[in-house]
């Protein structure tokens, strides 16, 4: 399990405000659990085996997540079941009849664990459970629970989706990402969109590369799941495979997927930098009006916003002239001259290559 400042970063990715760690043992061990809003989630106990929550979802009834992580020392495990019965039991002292769980069926591969793929001993297992009770399943009768089986690593998480998911596509913005460096063809498109563009003008020839790039790109940005899908599509159809064909090309899509992971955290790791608490900053819950009034959204902000960029940006009769002419120059004649110097080349140049490679001067137009 990552350290915290890991996790920290991961959260303000993924744009959730929740967070609970369990520090791990040495290299062993660590448990951590996310969520989306602040308010969704409230710590009951945890541990070094377990993280226990109520969740506090909108027009929904409260309920129980407990994750749970058993001991790795098989010389322990009694311990596992007995801390297992003594959650139950707190959990359901008022209501005997609900400590009854059902395991909810796995979508895709029936194994999330696996050693030995490459060699005669090649073991499959079965470690990753959800269990539910009737309750629960009544409030999510849509509930499915997914082997999501294509990662790289030796053991596939599972994903419990309680409802149907709706999820809408973003629209695609020109901006230069840092992951297109991680592929030869960046630099051969720029490097060919320059020479073609002989003759034009400076701002022409970033307009025909950035095109070139535009195109291109979206199938490394714009199609990460696409690309993650066909890699998984490849694992799952050579995973059973026992021959040293199957076995050679399950290796290349497993290095694929790898390589497609990586690309896809340092296209997060970008937007990162401003991605975090954005939300939070720019939610407006109460304002001041000139009497001193607080109001909200049910009771005049909105006409409080409005009419003040309506008088903000409105057209106005000022003498400005007076106030100019008290403003001291600070510019001397030399500097003057200097500053009205034609820009060259070697200035232009120098300039943006002390520039941080993650930085602009500003948006392309």
């Amino acid at each position: 399990m990552a350290k915290r400042s890991r996790l920290e970063w991961e959260k303000n990715k993924l744009g959730f405000e929740g967070l609970i760690t369990v520090d791990p043992v040495g290299k062993s061990g660590g448990l951590t659990l996310m969520w989306k809003e602040k308010n969704q989630a409230e710590l009951i106990g945890l541990s070094r085996h377990y993280i226990d929550v109520k969740v506090h979802l909108t027009d929904m009834n409260e309920w129980r997540l407990t994750g749970f992580y058993r001991e790795p020392d098989r010389t322990k495990r009694q311990d596992t079941w007995n801390l297992l019965r003594n959650l139950a039991m707190n959990l359901y002292m008022h209501k005997p009849h609900d400590v009854h769980l059902t395991e909810l069926e796995l979508t895709g591969h029936q194994f999330t664990w696996e050693r030995g793929r490459d060699i005669d001993g090649w073991m499959e297992i079965r470690l990753d459970r959800a269990l539910i009770n009737e309750n629960w399943l009544n409030n999510f009768p849509m509930a499915k629970l997914y082997n999501l089986e294509g990662a790289p690593s030796d053991h596939s998480a599972i994903l419990l989706v309680p409802h149907v998911l709706n999820c809408s596509a973003r629209a695609y913005r020109l901006k230069f990402e840092n992951v297109w460096l991680t592929e030869p063809m960046c630099e051969q498109l720029v490097h060919e969109g320059w020479i073609n563009s002989q003759g034009q003008g400076i701002q022409e020839k970033i307009k025909i590369c950035s095109d070139k790039l535009t195109i291109w790109g979206k199938e490394i940005t714009g199609n990460f799941a696409g690309r993650i899908k066909e890699c998984k599509a490849n694992l799952r159809r050579f995973k059973n495979g026992r021959d040293i064909g199957s076995r050679e090309r399950y290796n290349e899509a497993k290095a694929k997927l790898e390589s497609i992971f990586n690309q896809r955290e340092i296209f997060w790791r970008q937007r990162s930098k401003t991605a975090s608490g954005r939300r939070r900053n720019n939610h407006i819950q109460k304002l001041q009006d000139a009497e001193g009034n607080w109001l909200d959204w049910d009771h005049g902000l909105s006409g409080l916003i409005t009419n003040y960029f309506t008088n903000l940006f409105a057209a106005t009769e000022a003498e400005w002239q007076e106030v100019v002419e008290c403003v001291p120059g600070s510019i001397t004649d030399s500097q003057n001259n200097e500053l009205l110097r034609p820009v060259v080349e070697e200035e232009v140049k120098t300039t943006l290559f002390q520039m941080n490679p993650d930085k602009a001067p500003g948006q392309m137009v």
